[in-house]
């Protein structure tokens, strides 16, 4: 049977493949994206991992073939929400920390990227060996604790909070992770009532001066009593630092986060305390961990 004149005509041109959901999804976190940026420093990211979020994949699945999905009819809520400055890591209800994903909610403080800088530390500290008993005082939802014993899967440790809230994230949280067997979690002040020796102390207290103002999402969301530390941002540790050298055992180290600019204050308590001091920076090349030893 020949080809009519179309035909030949389709077969030179062959129609281009439709890019039609790619486009859309495109268009839609471009979208989500230029209105975020008002309330975001970072809101390509936000709208990736809301869309993704919405869609049910990782983010990774969403971007490697974007074509594959539609514009899931949840995105645009979830944008609302970001818009009104809800964390992205409560809209989502985890956050990925180090090695682990974390579940994370109102009333427990959302992890940051610079806090890996302690454990990055503990790692330098340790070298070869490895800790066998591991604090974390002022845990949250867990945070560095299980980040450590997933860095040393023959550790345990305890992990003390002020807030009933935020140890019911680190309980699960170990559950989900299948660590419960190996980490303990109490409510306490700090390391009042702890009985040591441990190997690893690991602590990022409050260090915010109770003046200074956080942006909306932070101030309006997270719990101030884990941000705020007195006039200066130093009340807390002030409070923990005396107490750590009955908790360390020999050849262990504390480690302790701080404020960019908190480096010589933070050292001077350590040092008053009896404790040589070193420093470790974070990936913006800020003053971020203090290495306590005795």
């Amino acid at each position: 049977m020949g080809m009519s004149a179309s035909d030949d005509s389709d077969r030179a041109h062959p129609p281009a493949p439709s890019r039609k959901r790619e486009g859309e999804a495109s268009a839609a976190l471009r979208n989500a994206a230029a209105r975020l940026a008002a309330v975001s420093g970072t809101p390509r990211l936000d709208a990736e991992l809301l869309m993704a979020h919405a869609l049910g994949v990782e983010r990774d699945r969403l971007l490697l073939d974007p074509a594959r999905f539609d514009v899931p009819d949840g995105f645009e809520a979830l944008v609302a929400r970001r818009l009104a400055h809800e964390p992205v890591a409560y809209i989502l209800g985890y956050r990925d920390f180090w090695t682990i994903r974390l579940a994370v909610g109102p009333g427990a403080l959302i992890p940051r990227p610079d806090s890996e800088t302690l454990i990055e530390a503990a790692i330098a500290h340790f070298a070869a060996a490895a800790p066998r008993t591991i604090l974390d005082l002022g845990t949250g939802p867990g945070t560095l604790l299980l980040a450590a014993l997933a860095e040393w899967p023959a550790a345990s440790g305890l992990g003390v909070d002020a807030s009933e809230e935020a140890l019911g994230y680190a309980r699960a949280n170990a559950a989900a992770l299948a660590m419960q067997d190996r980490a303990d979690f109490r409510r306490g002040d700090w390391a009042r009532g702890v009985e040591g020796p441990f190997d690893l102390i690991l602590c990022n207290p409050p260090y915010i001066a109770d003046t200074e103002a956080l942006m909306p999402d932070v101030a309006a969301h997270e719990p101030a009593g884990a941000l705020f530390a007195g006039s200066d941002g130093l009340a807390d540790y002030r409070r923990i630092i005396p107490d750590l050298p009955r908790l360390l055992a020999p050849g262990g180290a504390a480690v302790l986060e701080i404020g960019a600019s908190q480096h010589m204050l933070v050292a001077a308590l350590a040092r008053n305390a009896g404790f040589a001091v070193d420093c470790r920076r974070d990936l913006g090349g800020r003053d971020r961990a203090l290495i306590l030893t005795l």
